[in-house]
């Protein structure tokens, strides 16, 4: 049963880690529907989301080849300091930071408090209004080559909310590049090589935790320690099963924002939001 349950989570990521409605947030809504018998755990989340990553490294591939090798050739002096992907290199690393920072401060309350359902409801209605909001006063002028360093802190400070389930990692990011003036396509491909680092780092570091000791990587619980629900197979399965469906859809979803608005994102969270408070008020589902 576990294994089909970890299928299913991993076809959920990849579904959802691109689009800016909340990968986390579905993971733990779909945890608690099939009944993995309460949350899949950070630890599941934050692994399987290294295949939904790896996914952006093979749809970006060039790109992160070109990047990776000007920056360090311009630490050498063989690339110009200003070239702008010698700089794009230098935002990637500042644009991490914060995730980084705060990630490792609040690494308790991000896997036990703030993983409630009802703290869900609040993200994923508050800021869906505020992508509607950022998608149509948003200028849409500017794009990659006008990215400031100021800008990328920015950038880096609401991906770091992400760290809270229900904000959604490219959701957050695209919205405060919308807010700076930045075209929806420049602000998804600036927040997908963003995830990069923070995501495979985050996802590694659970995996050294998960071999290290079980038991550290599970929640927490005022009994001792929670055992992860999903073996080491389990896990390894619904990553792959990320992957593969995550390529598809970040191949859809930048297409798709070259052209059309955020608004049919932004009614499924509200949707959704008041879908499951109102399961949680009915008890249905437990927060």
């Amino acid at each position: 049963m576990e294994f089909f349950q970890a299928i299913i989570l991993g076809l959920v990521q990849g579904l959802t880690e691109f689009l800016p409605i909340s990968s986390s947030a579905h993971i733990k809504i779909v945890g608690e529907l099939i009944g993995t018998g309460g949350d899949p755990g950070a630890a599941f989340t934050a692994i399987i989301q290294l295949g939904t990553e790896a996914a952006v490294l093979v749809f970006f591939w060039r790109d992160v080849v070109r990047i990776v090798s000007k920056w360090a050739r311009s630490l050498v002096g063989r690339v110009p300091r200003d070239d702008p992907d010698a700089r794009m290199g230098w935002l990637i690393i500042i644009g991490s930071i914060p995730i980084i920072v705060l990630g490792l401060l609040f690494q308790d309350q991000i896997e036990t408090v703030l993983r409630s359902l009802w703290i869900v409801v609040g993200t994923l209605i508050v800021f869906g209004i505020l992508l509607f909001i950022a998608d149509h006063v948003g200028a849409q002028k500017r794009r990659l080559k006008d990215l400031t360093y100021p800008h990328g802190i920015i950038y880096g400070f609401a991906q770091a909310l992400a760290l809270i389930p229900g904000v959604s990692r490219s959701g957050g990011t695209i919205t405060a590049g919308l807010f700076m003036g930045y075209e929806r396509k420049a602000a998804a491909r600036y927040s997908f090589l963003l995830a990069m680092p923070a995501v495979f780092g985050s996802g590694l570091f659970q995996v050294y935790k998960s071999i290290k000791d079980p038991c550290t990587a599970a929640l927490a619980s005022s009994t001792g320690c929670t055992p992860e629900i999903f073996n080491a197979a389990d896990t390894a399965v619904a990553t792959v099963v990320s992957f593969a469906v995550g390529l598809v859809v970040i191949a859809f979803f930048m297409n798709y924002i070259s052209r059309h608005s955020f608004t049919p994102f932004v009614i499924y969270r509200l949707a959704l939001g008041v879908v499951l408070a109102v399961l949680l008020l009915t008890n249905t589902i437990a927060a």
